[in-house]
């Protein structure tokens, strides 16, 4: 194994429809293929709650007032909990019980862990002056990366991006 400062927090930062979780998918699967222990964190972006399976028995426990309710079975464990809003380090706090190598943080693009911003063109190019921490900027289009040439921080087309970040999370870049 890898040794990392546990766990290392890293975040995947970009608009709606900007390529995140295509992103965090290719990155769980490389780190957790290098024999890392992933945790995610994602930002339910699209107004509202996540969906969960109504009716079930967690639900009506939460329902009729249980702060959480945990269903395990066949080594599956679901956690389903309420409050009126749970702050990124809470959610930080959760994951770090289950002792990961690696918190992937997707969306949350303010907070100020460090951070891959993917941009989709160029009315995307305020989140590098935005956005605190921001280790990589990966481009969607090409052209950006001209736009960017300048820029002090790797900017590199998406697809080059995960290497990149696989590096700096394992300590090798």
């Amino acid at each position: 194994m890898i040794g990392l400062v546990k766990p290392v927090l890293f975040q995947v930062a970009g608009y709606q429809n900007s390529g995140k979780t295509t992103l965090s998918l290719k990155l769980i699967q490389q780190l957790a293929a290098k024999g890392l222990k992933v945790a995610t964190v994602k930002h339910h972006g699209h107004g509202g709650r996540p969906e969960i399976v109504e009716e079930k028995d967690s639900d009506k426990h939460v329902k009729a007032g249980a702060a959480v309710s945990l269903v395990e079975g066949g080594g599956r464990m679901v956690i389903h909990a309420e409050n009126d809003k749970w702050s990124l380090s809470e959610e930080i706090d959760m994951l770090s019980f289950f002792k990961p190598d690696v918190i992937l943080i997707e969306g949350y693009k303010n907070e100020p862990y460090p951070k891959a911003v993917i941009l989709r063109d160029e009315s995307d190019l305020e989140l590098v002056g935005k956005l605190h921490n921001i280790k990589v900027i990966l481009c969607r289009n090409s052209e950006l990366a001209n736009v960017l040439k300048d820029s002090s921080l790797p900017v590199l087309d998406i697809n080059e991006g995960v290497s990149w970040i696989i590096e700096y999370i394992t300590g090798t870049q």
